[in-house]
């Protein structure tokens, strides 16, 4: 499916952009920035081909790997980093949506491909999107976003349950998938404008 590679592209440009951020941020050298990007941008597709019992298709296929690459360079060139009017938190986060918009829907097509059923799909859209983050986050030593706030991974659920739902009823395409990609954007960007977040617990200490 065509529109798959395209929403990998898109998701790995998105990464290695918001994988750069980070490294930058944390002082981490050329050969720290070009993991970093690296692992952010292929890692969740790495875990969800495995799952998925195929050989990872960033290792066969040369242009999702020279994507990283290139998106790296251009944002040295670009100096992304170093503009004084551009905040770099706002283009981290719409980078990093952007990014687990786009593997949440290619994973949950590559589940629905595999004749997955609803928690295979839910479970493969999750890992894919987050995959990347994970060990982004891990890598600099940070309780991955994930687990902690911003509604992030419920989003990548939502959209992978409103794939599945067109799916059972034969309704999707091109133009569903598109328009599932700007409902997942658009919900991501409310629930950080709007800081929701799933309820927390927390411990109750006796004197």
């Amino acid at each position: 499916m065509e529109i798959l590679y395209f929403i990998d592209i898109i998701g790995i440009i998105s990464f290695a952009i918001s994988g750069f951020l980070i490294s930058i941020k944390h002082n981490l050298d050329m050969l720290g920035i070009f993991l970093m990007a690296s692992l952010t941008a292929l890692g969740g597709g790495i875990i969800r081909d495995t799952i998925a019992g195929r050989i990872p298709y960033s290792f066969v296929d040369s242009i999702l790997p020279m994507t990283v690459l290139v998106t790296v360079v251009f944002s040295i060139i670009l100096k992304l980093h170093q503009r004084e009017n551009l905040d770099r938190k706002e283009l981290f986060i719409m980078s990093d949506s952007l990014g687990l918009i786009s593997f949440s829907i290619s994973g949950a097509l590559v589940a629905l491909e595999v004749g997955a059923n609803y928690f295979g799909v839910i479970i493969l859209a999750f890992t894919t999107a987050v995959g990347g983050g994970i060990i982004r986050d891990t890598l600099i030593n940070h309780v991955p976003l994930v687990l902690t706030k911003d509604f992030y991974g419920t989003v990548a659920i939502i959209v992978a349950t409103v794939l599945y739902i067109l799916n059972s009823f034969d309704i999707l395409n091109n133009i569903s998938i598109l328009c599932v990609f700007g409902f997942g954007l658009v919900l991501r960007i409310l629930a950080y404008k709007y800081k929701w977040k799933l309820p927390k617990f927390t411990t109750i200490e006796k004197d």
